[in-house]
């Protein structure tokens, strides 16, 4: 077993091996945009479902307030914010993960303190199927609603936030760095990830064993959650401490 002194000097070890450091996002005159991953009932509120917080968690907890705080922000400026719901068709699967998110179980459905963005008047939901929400975006015609919602809206910067660090939300980040540098997105620039409204789970290693799954199952979170931000940022995305 890997008690928490040890998980700390895994992180100090990684930390030097692998930094990562936080700046201050300025967008300016920019027009910018607000895009929140996947902050839903079945991946944050307690006991709601197979891939949920079992028992409350602080990163989850200051990933929810940091994102109702900066939401109401993009709001009040009459910026436009994009939400990722994990959404699933019961009984169809994703491997490797559990049937989760399926339709009608309210797993799907955005948190409560972020339940009014289904009404605000800046705000646009896409229910996506896949971890990857720039693909789940894409619809049976091939059109891509996330590119558009960027295009349409002039966006020079995006902010990112959402669950999980090193899975959703690092697989939308670099998909959307590569579509930015093959010139798919317009005006866009910046793709910013906001360190504070970001979380992963935590699943320790004697509970993969304890559990019989396999060991690539095992992920605790402050290793997963740092790795996930130093790949996003070694891709060319910018870590941000705080938004100006």
């Amino acid at each position: 077993m890997i008690g928490l002194l040890e998980r700390g000097v895994a992180l100090a070890d990684l930390a030097r091996a692998m930094p990562v450091a936080l700046a201050t996002f300025d967008p300016g005159s920019r027009p910018t945009g607000l895009v929140i991953v996947d902050e839903v009932n079945g991946f944050c509120t307690v006991g709601c479902g197979p891939l949920a917080p079992a028992a409350p968690n602080a990163q989850v907890d200051r990933m929810l307030r940091e994102t109702v705080t900066l939401a109401r922000r993009f709001e009040a400026q009459g910026w436009p914010v994009l939400a990722f719901l994990d959404t699933h068709e019961p009984g169809k699967p994703e491997p490797p993960y559990p049937p989760h998110c399926e339709i009608g179980t309210g797993q799907e459905n955005l948190v409560a303190d972020l339940a009014w963005l289904e009404t605000s008047p800046v705000a646009t939901l896409i229910r996506k199927d896949c971890i990857n929400g720039f693909v789940g975006a894409i619809d049976a015609r091939g059109r891509n609603s996330a590119a558009e919602w960027i295009t349409a809206n002039g966006l020079g910067a995006v902010v990112v936030v959402g669950i999980c660090t090193d899975i959703c939300v690092m697989d939308f980040v670099l998909t959307l760095l590569s579509a930015r540098n093959h010139g798919l997105l317009g005006a866009l620039r910046d793709i910013v990830v906001y360190e504070p409204g970001c979380a992963t789970y935590d699943l320790p290693a004697e509970v993969v064993e304890r559990l019989s799954l396999p060991a690539t199952a095992t992920h605790p979170q402050d290793l997963a959650h740092h790795m996930g931000l130093y790949f996003m940022a070694s891709r060319g995305a910018l870590l941000a401490g705080e938004i100006a």
